[in-house]
């Protein structure tokens, strides 16, 4: 197949993510969830659609639940859809781990691609994630990629200790 899956996908989540005005809006627990929910039903289809195959919901760690989103085994790529990577407190290093396990029990895993929300790249490049990704490349052999759907980085509303809505 000469189309570069990965990439691929990433403008296929682009494309879904662009048409939904409410994309980038917080919308907070159990509706949030449940748009996410949304938006990877929509990419899981289309890109089946697209490859002519499923190559969704993967497990390669053995006899752990641990999935990926998309295994794309010819180009030894991992794709994470990873909304919260711009936020502290991620998935980014359990991610990273998994496609160790992945590659350590002999599945062909060279890169972990990463597609997420405006200022995951910002975020990944701050020096505790950069040495991470640093150790997984010179240890592991394993890349790590991370791409960014568009648009502009969501802004959150902070809590303050003078408002008192906030209990």
């Amino acid at each position: 197949m000469d189309i570069d899956r990965p990439a691929k996908l990433l403008e296929l989540a682009r494309d879904i993510a662009a048409g939904n005005p409410e994309f980038q809006a917080v919308l907070g627990p159990g509706i949030g969830d449940h748009a996410t929910g949304n938006f990877m039903r929509q990419l899981r289809a289309q890109a089946t659609n697209a490859f002519g195959g499923d190559y969704s919901e993967c497990k390669l760690c053995g006899k752990t639940g641990f999935k990926f989103d998309f295994y794309f085994p010819d180009e030894g790529t991992i794709v994470e859809v990873a909304l919260g990577l711009p936020n502290s407190s991620t998935e980014f290093e359990k991610d990273i781990l998994k496609a160790i396990m992945a590659r350590e029990l002999g599945h062909n895993v060279r890169r972990l691609f990463f597609i997420s929300r405006p200022g995951a790249v910002k975020k990944c490049a701050q020096p505790g994630r950069t040495a991470i990704k640093e150790w997984a490349r010179a240890k592991h052999g394993l890349g790590i990629e991370v791409q960014e759907l568009g648009g502009e980085p969501r802004r959150r509303r902070r809590r303050t200790g003078s408002d008192p809505s906030m209990g």
